[in-house]
């Protein structure tokens, strides 16, 4: 059962043009397997290493695209790199990878969701984690769900919270766009569930 707490209501307004691309970071040519040793930094390996010993939760984060088909479509994506960012006003914000489906919806539609997603939801996370798929109509349709009154967006049932969110902001970082969005509205679940996390390459339970 959830119990919903709608945020103060902004003012209306289009969301923030998109922030400058960072200039890009040329690439050491590496024969073989060998790592990719980056001009400044450290190669991809070693920094796929060290971040994969942080935990992180997981979310599903949702959106309608009113112009796929005669009904629209919804499009969901997986994601770890989420985190609240203010509380005046309320923000958080998600990190995607640039000319996905995702950030391609996102950079029209203002309007999206965040499912907090809980221990016994991995087989979720990996559904909407799946690449090169054309479609994600298959992935919702038997998947429990609610459409949020403020984005549109569905809100899965069994997450230990759900978040509707109308961008703010979007910051092009390297090979990832940050977007920033302002919560309308949020739902909290009653049930004493764990949260999903990712570490280490894997999904886990928490306790």
């Amino acid at each position: 059962m959830f119990t919903k707490t709608p945020a103060a209501t902004p003012a209306a307004g289009s969301a923030a043009p998109a922030a400058p691309a960072a200039p890009a970071v040329s690439l050491a040519s590496v024969p073989g397997d060998a790592p990719i040793a980056h001009s400044v930094g450290v190669s991809d390996d070693e920094f796929r290493a060290a971040l994969s010993r942080l935990a992180a939760g997981v979310v599903l984060i949702t959106a309608h695209d009113p112009d796929a088909g005669p009904r629209g479509e919804d499009v969901g994506m997986t994601a770890t790199a989420f985190l609240s960012v203010s509380l005046e006003p309320p923000l958080v914000m998600v990190s995607v990878r640039n000319d996905s489906r995702m950030d391609d919806l996102l950079a029209q539609q203002p309007l999206w969701a965040v499912s907090v997603l809980s221990g016994h939801q991995r087989q979720v996370a990996g559904r909407f984690a799946m690449k090169g798929r054309i479609s994600d109509r298959l992935l919702f349709e038997d998947l429990p769900s609610v459409r949020g009154e403020a984005s549109g967006a569905p809100l899965i049932g069994g997450a230990l919270a759900t978040l509707e969110c109308r961008t703010e902001q979007r910051v092009v970082a390297g090979d990832h766009t940050l977007v920033i969005g302002r919560v309308l509205a949020t739902t909290t679940s009653d049930d004493d569930d764990g949260p999903l996390m990712y570490f280490r390459g894997k999904y886990r339970q928490l306790g």
